[in-house]
């Protein structure tokens, strides 16, 4: 049998509901080794407790602290690991893991929207499926995956699109890479990593700010003057902006502090297709960083990390391009 290793860092699924104030909060950081019988049936799996966190908690030092320990299991006897984890940043520390761990053996991560002692808890049910996954052959080589609700999703598309249904992690516009039924792991398509960054804990700022209607260029001199070294902009459909946010992107491309651009949209990429005031054609050649189909907090996630690595732009650019 596979030896899978399974590491949990807190979230819903290791959390219970209080009957005294009917708030979920976290519990016994071992609850989960109640799942072990279940589990051994599918590979030799061994649990280790790293964190005990609510996933607003984690930051890009814990997503470091967890990428090291992954990276160093990869390397000795573990044929896969399983991260637990809390769903609200979920997508964001998966593809931190996708991004950093160099190993082509199976990372699965997962987690619940229910908690242990609620109703249909879905977190015993999505631990053994990601068990399952972390020890088929097929999953190899294609990076950290995110298994939910009997889906397989590449942690580059996946994101959260519900604040409660169990079936809140969806991959828009191109659906998940894969299924789970009862007796086999499906996989539609194969998945292209993208170039590896290097395994470290990020310390460059990098803000995210979100285009609406009418929005001026405030929050953006704001993180000039705070001293933050990137920007992700996500932009109106295609990727454009009202033309009020301009001058504070002047100021901060002069300042040589990198601007990526997303589209808020959850579908499609964002392109120079309109040539007026705001519009991509002149976002591009102002020198704005066009993000490849990514979403604002994985471009933030990406950008702090190839900070680490250069912040010319020319070569950044070369890192959004896959």
């Amino acid at each position: 049998m596979k030896k899978i290793i399974v590491l949990t860092t807190g979230g819903t699924i290791a959390m219970s509901q209080s009957d005294e104030s009917e708030g979920v909060k976290p519990q016994d950081p071992k609850a989960l080794q109640k799942t072990l019988p279940f589990l051994n049936q599918f590979a030799d799996v061994e649990m280790e407790h790293l964190f005990n966190l609510p996933s607003p908690h984690i930051t890009p030092h814990e997503m470091y602290v967890l990428a090291k320990r992954v990276q160093s299991l990869l390397q000795h006897d573990a044929d896969g690991v399983v991260v637990t984890h809390g769903t609200d940043t979920l997508e964001e520390t998966a593809y931190f893991l996708n991004l950093v761990i160099s190993n082509d053996k199976p990372v699965v991560i997962t987690g619940a929207m229910r908690s242990q002692n609620e109703l249909g808890a879905d977190g015993p049910y999505n631990l053994v499926n990601s068990v399952r996954v972390a020890a088929e052959e097929e999953a190899k080589g294609f990076g950290t995956l995110v298994v939910f609700n009997d889906e397989i999703h590449s942690a580059k598309t996946v994101t959260k699109t519900h604040t409660s249904n169990v079936a809140t992690f969806q991959s828009p516009g191109l659906g998940p890479a894969g299924l789970i039924t009862k007796r086999n792991i499906l996989f539609h398509r194969e998945l292209t990593r993208e170039k590896i960054l290097p395994l470290c804990s990020p310390k460059a700022k990098v803000a995210l700010i979100k285009a609406a209607a009418g929005m001026d260029d405030t929050m953006i001199r704001w993180a000039v003057d705070s001293g933050y070294q990137g920007i992700v902009i996500e932009a109106l459909g295609q990727g454009n902006l009202p033309p009020a946010m301009l001058p504070g992107i002047e100021q901060a491309l002069e300042k040589q502090i990198p601007i990526v651009l997303v589209s808020r949209c959850y579908h499609g990429y964002v392109q120079d297709t309109y040539d007026y005031i705001g519009g991509g054609r002149q976002l591009k050649q102002m020198g704005l960083i066009f993000a490849n189909g990514l979403n604002g907090p994985k471009a933030r996630i990406k950008l702090m990390l190839a900070l680490e690595v250069t912040n010319d732009r020319t070569e950044l650019e070369t890192y959004f391009k896959i």
